[in-house]
């Protein structure tokens, strides 16, 4: 796969940076806000004239008529008095425009951003979980470097103790077994390193494609003392925040729905029969009908769950603040966890140098003793080995604090 971006040396917050850019899950930022603007044009079109248009044919089994003594007398006069037919037949259009709805429409379009502020702080918090993946890969990544570097010179130091005994051999003051000792140790760390370095590869792979660029080489982050807090700036609080106004929006609304709709409408219909049912008596033709007022409506049913449904709103915030104290409870003891981690790194890593520095003496002294006869070459590995431990330690206890750090930093998000 090509990546659209080669780089060296990278930053722990250039890989964070450009892991979230990378991700996926970047794009419903966008997808959510055009959304949500859709939904509150909708809305907003409610203030707009609804039309409708119907077209209908019936039968009837009775119809309006005049009684038999009306009707003759009519035949009296000269006056044919057919009545309504039983087939009636009407195509209408009705247009109605709200003029006064209680603010229902306005409370509608505070809901709909809401539920957008709510979805768009659950991505965040989404995307905000990358850093801990990246945080992961890098340190990772970090350790297996000073690894391998640790094994380089480990290999230089063995290399030169096999020139050592190559010349010692030569003089005859060392065995053939010595040297190949001293080989096979060092052919050893060669496979150690041979291991190192394809899992740096598959590492190195893995958080170029995490963060869609190629990361060759990576930095070492800076070593600073955080100050201990309680504070929390996770966007998960964020998102609780934004499910509580989406909560006191929709109680609002219940408000709304107390509220009486006015509204005005008109009506007109085509067919047979109309307004005018005395004329379709005596004529059957179609004719154009139309009506025109104003409607004043209040649904007093809303009374009914209005109790139940603000207890139901007023629970799920209770719910949210709940789940806020028990965040912000988790994040407290993490926060204590890692803190401590980070003193206890710090006074190991106080005492490493002295460890070093006193292994680095014995190992030197072995070699003397080895050229002088003193000890065998068994002693001599052991005392590099023990050397190399050292050193080997040394280094986690640094990337281990480092990452500490920076995972503090990522729970507190300050």
């Amino acid at each position: 796969m090509m990546l659209p971006m080669v780089a060296t040396a990278q930053t722990l917050e250039e890989c964070q940076q450009a892991a979230e850019r990378n991700y996926p899950l970047i794009r419903q930022y966008r997808l959510i806000e055009k959304t949500t603007e859709l939904t509150v044009e909708n809305i907003q079109k409610g203030w707009l004239p609804q039309i409708s248009a119907s077209a209908q044919a019936t039968y009837q089994s009775d119809v309006a008529s005049f009684p038999d003594q009306i009707q003759g007398l009519y035949q009296q006069m000269g006056i044919d008095m057919k009545g309504l037919k039983k087939d009636q037949y009407r195509v209408g259009i009705d247009v109605s425009q709200t003029i006064f709805d209680g603010g229902a429409i306005r409370q509608s379009k505070a809901i709909a951003r809401e539920q957008g502020r709510v979805q768009a702080a659950q991505t965040e918090t989404n995307l905000y979980h990358v850093r801990k993946r990246v945080n992961e890969m890098y340190f990772a990544l970090l350790l297996l470097d000073n690894q391998i570097q640790l094994n380089r010179d480990l290999q230089e130091l063995l290399a030169g103790n096999e020139r050592k005994l190559a010349s010692m051999v030569k003089g005859g003051t060392a065995a053939e077994s010595d040297l190949q000792n001293v080989k096979a140790e060092r052919l050893n760390v060669v496979q150690q390193a041979t291991n190192l370095e394809s899992q740096k590869q598959m590492l190195q792979r893995m958080l170029s494609t995490f963060c869609g660029i190629e990361i060759k080489a990576i930095q070492k982050p800076e070593n600073y003392t955080a100050e201990p807090t309680l504070l929390c700036n996770r966007p998960e609080l964020r998102a609780i925040d934004a499910q509580i106004s989406l909560f006191n929006a929709q109680e609002k609304a219940l408000d709304a729905a107390l509220m009486p709709r006015l509204g005005v409408f008109a009506q007109g219909y085509y067919g047979y029969p109309g307004l005018n049912m005395f004329e379709d008596m005596m004529r059957h033709d179609w004719s154009l009908n139309g009506i025109i007022g104003a409607r004043l409506t209040w649904n007093i049913g809303a009374l009914y769950t209005r109790k139940n449904d603000k207890a139901k709103l007023q629970l799920q915030r209770d719910v949210a603040e709940s789940n806020r104290e028990v965040f912000l409870f988790n994040n407290n003891l993490e926060q204590i966890q890692q803190n401590e981690n980070i003193a206890r790194y710090r006074k190991l890593m106080a005492d490493d140098e002295e460890i070093i520095a006193l292994r680095s003496s014995v190992r030197k002294a072995a070699e003397s003793k080895l050229s002088h006869g003193i000890i065998d070459v068994n002693d001599l590995v052991r005392e590099i080995n023990q050397e190399n431990a050292a050193r080997v330690q040394q280094s986690m206890h640094e990337i281990e604090m480092l990452k500490e750090i920076y995972d503090n930093k990522y729970t507190t998000n300050n």
